[in-house]
């Protein structure tokens, strides 16, 4: 897998996590969904920031995989918008 990818589906897994747990916590707070919930968030969390450590990135795209929940997708807003600014020549095509 990419690194990309990888760091589009664990931002998807972090976004989505945050949310059951707040509906969570906002609704019934069963244990159950925040003791499944709340592992799966904090390693898709350290994935996305673990990726998009590796990935060739601008400290702009850095500093924003560090905000939970929506970091890694504003991290993956930021790594689209620096590769639409390489020239042709700079993507390995």
């Amino acid at each position: 897998m990419t690194g990309v990818r990888v760091l589009r589906i664990a931002a998807q897994v972090e976004a989505a996590s945050l949310a059951l747990l707040l509906a969570n916590l906002l609704t019934v707070h069963t244990e159950a969904v925040a003791s499944l919930g709340g592992p799966v968030h904090g390693t898709a969390y350290l994935i996305v920031i673990l990726t998009v450590r590796r990935a060739p990135a601008d400290p702009a795209a850095r500093w924003q995989a560090w905000i939970p929940g929506i970091g890694g997708l504003l991290a993956l807003r930021q790594l689209g918008r620096a590769t639409t600014r390489m020239p042709p020549w700079a993507h390995g095509s």
